[in-house]
């Protein structure tokens, strides 16, 4: 009897995306298997280490990811359906049959879809089905990976330290600073945020300099790499490319070949190199977004595609590598 094991990341948090992961594990059990528990139980080096045994061994994973602006969107209960959905999806990819679902908590996302008569709600499942446990590391991993980069990418709210969460440092941020895109803005304690800092002598101006200057930080980083493949030999189709669903940093042709470009900026190695933040999962994101493209964009349907990876540091914007993947 297979498990599909459900759990859910990034509920409550006033920034960055919901994310449910989705596991079914080998039916022969490594010693691994063992160590496996709420991700919330876990240290962050032990949560990482598993995270890539169930990915490499499971016999099936899937993550569904719901933007912050998609849950302003539709709400809270409508993006836990939807993330669970997505999750799905991409296990049923692998074509590994399941005879349960087994997901952590008391609602049943999947209710009103084929799957809902699978499905069994389990408090604490995430401590104790072994599935749901691997579920909620991948969940986990993920999403911490995530507000990584967003820390990056919006200096000053210290997302890699409270992943979005409601702590005192970032309320002094959001009240300091104001909220960045990937804030919720449909969550009670952002509104009223939004509007106290509204009502703040000065607050709208402190407000417009730190965004602008963080949107040139990464228009800066992204026109460097620009001007290197330019002279390289390549042809700028798109760069900063957005749809509700992913977005893609450069898109370049050169000799018949379609490269998507991932940009990646480190004001220092503090936090480690800036290619380290593309990892396997970033890598999957990356592909997702180049498939995507070429389904909205037929007419490069024959070209050879490739990944690639830039990696942009110091004040100076210099570029230190460029190379695909």
């Amino acid at each position: 009897m297979a498990i599909l094991g459900i759990d859910e990341v990034g509920r409550g948090p006033w920034a960055g995306p919901l994310v449910i992961g989705a596991v079914i594990l080998p039916e022969q059990k490594p010693e691994w298997i063992d160590e496996l528990t709420d991700s919330k139980k876990l240290s962050v080096k032990k949560r990482e280490k598993l995270n890539e045994l169930i990915l490499k061994e499971a016999a099936a994973t899937g993550l569904g990811w719901v933007s912050s602006a998609e849950i302003d969107e539709l709400g809270l209960s409508a993006s836990l359906k939807l993330a669970a959905r997505r999750a799905v999806e991409e296990v049923q990819k692998a074509h590994v049959p399941f005879t349960e679902i087994i997901i952590d908590g008391t609602i049943n996302f999947l209710a009103g879809t084929k799957l809902e008569n699978y499905v069994s709600i389990l408090p604490k499942a995430d401590f104790l089905i072994k599935e749901v446990s691997a579920a909620s590391i991948i969940a986990k991993v993920a999403r911490d990976h995530y507000m990584y980069e967003l820390a990056e990418k919006y200096p000053g709210y210290d997302f890699e330290k409270h992943v979005g969460y409601g702590t005192a440092a970032h309320q002094k941020a959001l009240k300091e600073l104001g909220p960045c895109p990937e804030h919720r803005k449909s969550f009670r304690p952002i509104q009223k945020l939004i509007g106290e800092s509204s009502s703040v002598e000065n607050t709208p101006a402190k407000k417009t300099a730190k965004s602008v200057t963080t949107k040139q930080i990464g228009d800066r980083a992204e026109a460097k790499v620009r001007e290197y493949l330019k002279k390289h030999g390549h042809k700028i189709l798109e760069h900063n490319f957005k749809t509700k669903y992913y977005e893609i940093d450069i898109v370049s042709l050169k000799n018949h070949t379609l490269y998507f470009t991932e940009v990646k900026y480190r004001k220092n190695a503090e936090h480690g190199a800036p290619l380290e933040k593309v990892d396997l999962k970033k890598q999957k994101q990356m592909k997702f977004a180049a498939e995507c493209y070429l389904k909205t964009h037929p007419a490069y349907g024959e070209t050879e595609c490739v990944l690639a990876a830039a990696a942009v540091t110091s004040p100076d914007f210099k570029i230190e590598d460029w190379f695909t993947i």
